[in-house]
């Protein structure tokens, strides 16, 4: 079974699709930033794909959690969401790395998800 590394900072979006994603069949781990999604790796916590907001508190974005795999976990898909326009061309220039629009719906995020998971 997946497992999805869900990454946002505001509980009452991270909680619902976390169990929308439980209830698909998915192994979640939750983050609330950066630090404490790469915690979790570090501790053991091997991750099929990674689904982060882009702006979160502390040092590091989406981006910078998104580069972080790229050189520590490259297989390790990366799906970030973002509200914001400005985030569509940095997502481009980062090879395995796939951006979705808030809102979103869950049915779009498991799709997303079940896609870049076949690759």
């Amino acid at each position: 079974m997946p497992t999805v590394l869900v990454v946002e900072d505001e509980v009452m979006v991270r909680m619902p699709i976390a169990e929308y994603l439980r209830d698909c069949g998915y192994n979640v781990v939750e983050a609330c930033d950066a630090d404490e999604a790469i915690a979790a790796v570090a501790e053991g916590g091997a991750v099929s794909l990674v689904f982060s907001d882009v702006r979160m508190p502390g040092q590091m974005d989406g981006f910078g959690l998104a580069q972080w795999f790229k050189t520590h976990h490259p297989d390790v898909p990366v799906l970030l969401t973002s509200g914001y326009n400005a985030s569509r061309g940095t997502a481009r220039d980062m090879p395995g790395v796939r951006l979705i629009e808030k809102p979103y719906s869950q049915l779009q995020v498991a799709r997303r998800i079940a896609a870049l998971l076949e690759r």
